[in-house]
């Protein structure tokens, strides 16, 4: 067992326990309302029967664990944190599902596609409150209030950035042509934010330096752009069996990932092709990405990746990590970005 699956072992019970712990329904509380969202955490079925479903991989509440520890911090004062960021990644998760028209999500309906969009974008609303009570209902009593207030900043401003990527991503739809700058912008917001504020909650949890802190948000930051740009790589490219995705997902519904924006903006074919209003069939799809190749569309993004890998690295080190936690960093960034799925 590497020493980030131990870290994992550890911390990822008392990430679990602290999100049901804020998601206990209180009493008198409707058993729907409350149904929804444990479904949507993957702890119960539609009916609210207890099972183990697919939750996620918790990447993000780990990362402001190990972070706090690898900064010399008591990791009880992350938790609160750590519970708070996967609770609004979860919530722009649900509503991502009903803005994107998702009928699944991890394997199983959705929220919106058993109990109808109304419910499910007040789910959201409900997950978003509940993330924003996290802090101060799980922080211990001896925490200092400043530190509970610069979290509640901190965790603020990443779902006002959260929120301005997905309306870049929805807007992009409506327009043919986006620049690359744009769409590095738009997944800094929905990808990248809620990375960087991980990392940096943990390094304020732990009592470090703003200097360090940065370096900390810096690193989550870089994580996250590399992290999009493989899995745009990835999605048409990578193997279905491996990803679990089917091949080529972006390509048919059209949608402008890093690939095919840099594709798009060299080949006229490629242009006509995303202008059609039919479905793509096989064939359509294979020479898209035919084009693609040609155009050095996957070279670009791939070497894009290995760009913001590097200052990942950079910041992860200017950091100054210390312990076991700093290995465990390391690891965690050897997975998501040296990854086939």
């Amino acid at each position: 067992m590497t020493l980030l699956e131990r870290y994992a072992a550890r911390y990822l019970p008392l990430v679990e326990s602290d999100l049901r712990a804020v998601l206990t329904p209180p009493d008198g509380a409707p058993p729907l309302f409350y149904r929804m969202l444990h479904y949507h955490m993957g702890w119960v079925d539609a009916s609210g029967e207890s099972v183990e479903a697919e939750r996620g991989k918790r990447i993000r509440p780990l990362l402001t664990l190990l972070t706090c520890a690898a900064a010399g911090g008591d990791i009880d004062l992350a938790r609160p944190a750590a519970a708070a960021v996967e609770l609004i990644h979860n919530f722009s998760l649900l509503h991502d599902d009903i803005q994107d028209r998702s009928p699944t999500r991890r394997n199983r309906p959705t929220v919106w596609a058993i109990w109808g969009e109304a419910q499910a974008i007040n789910a959201g609303d409900a997950l978003f409150a509940l993330a924003h009570l996290a802090v101060p209902r799980l922080m211990p009593p001896q925490a200092d209030a400043r530190l509970v207030k610069r979290m509640m900043e901190v965790l603020g401003y990443t779902c006002l950035e959260l929120t301005r990527g997905q309306h870049l991503d929805m807007s992009f739809e409506q327009r043919e042509q986006v620049g690359i700058e744009e769409y590095l912008d738009m997944i800094a917001g929905k990808t990248a934010a809620l990375l960087a504020s991980a990392s940096q909650l943990g390094a304020l949890a732990a009592g470090a330096s703003d200097e360090v802190q940065m370096h900390y948000r810096s690193f989550g930051h870089s994580l996250g752009m590399a992290f999009q740009a493989m899995d745009d790589v990835l999605d048409i490219w990578g193997d279905p069996s491996v990803t679990g995705k089917a091949a080529a997902y972006d390509i048919r519904q059209r949608k402008k990932s890093l690939p095919v924006l840099y594709g798009l903006a060299r080949d006229a074919e490629l242009r006509d092709l995303y202008a059609r209003s039919d479905v793509l069939d096989e064939a359509a799809v294979s020479r898209a990405i035919a084009l693609l190749d040609a155009s050095g569309a996957r070279q670009y993004a791939e070497n894009l990746a290995l760009t913001y890998s590097e200052r990942t690295l950079a910041h992860l080190n200017a950091a100054a990590p210390q312990g076991d936690a700093r290995v465990a960093l390391f690891e965690m960034v050897e997975r998501l970005l040296h990854r086939e799925s």
